[in-house]
């Protein structure tokens, strides 16, 4: 028996790959599009009780889709904020607004994979040290950041 490729098979382990801690959120680029050529981006994300995540958005060129792994994440969808646990997914397609938070006493994980994968990894990188460095960019460098990684907030 032959096979076609065998390098073919990228496997980025928890050692080699950690979670990173940034403030009440802790992160990992599971699968980042640049290992996926594109076809998607994956990250692993944890929430302390009662923070914040990210609040009401949507994206023009990508969906975003939420997994729950443990806990309980509130996610903001059709309108309204809204619990939800272990085993619950939600889609979020272009333009589709959303936002998560934990509301909740206990942690949350959740996977977030988005398709197609752009570059979203710099968008959590630098999300991520500005909540470890408590820096707080000025609204011209907040509109120009989201602008940069193709997210629209909105008001609730």
């Amino acid at each position: 028996m032959s096979y076609p490729e065998p390098g073919l098979v990228d496997v980025r382990t928890l050692a080699d790959h950690p979670l990173t801690e940034a403030g009440a959120a802790a992160l990992r680029m599971v699968a980042p599009g640049a290992v996926t050529a594109g076809r998607f981006g994956l990250v692993e994300y944890w929430l302390t009780p009662r923070s914040p995540g990210a609040a009401p958005h949507h994206h023009q060129t990508f969906s975003e889709s939420f997994y729950v792994l443990s806990g309980e994440l509130t996610l903001y969808a059709g309108g309204r904020w809204q619990p939800y646990r272990p085993g619950d997914f939600a889609l979020a397609h272009e333009r589709g607004v959303h936002g998560f938070r934990n509301d909740s006493d206990e942690p949350a994980s959740f996977l977030i994979l988005f398709t197609p994968g752009i570059a979203r990894e710099e968008f959590f990188a630098e999300t991520a040290e500005m909540r470890r460095s408590g820096r707080r960019p000025g609204p011209e460098e907040m509109t120009a950041f989201y602008a940069r990684h193709d997210q629209v907030m909105v008001e609730e």
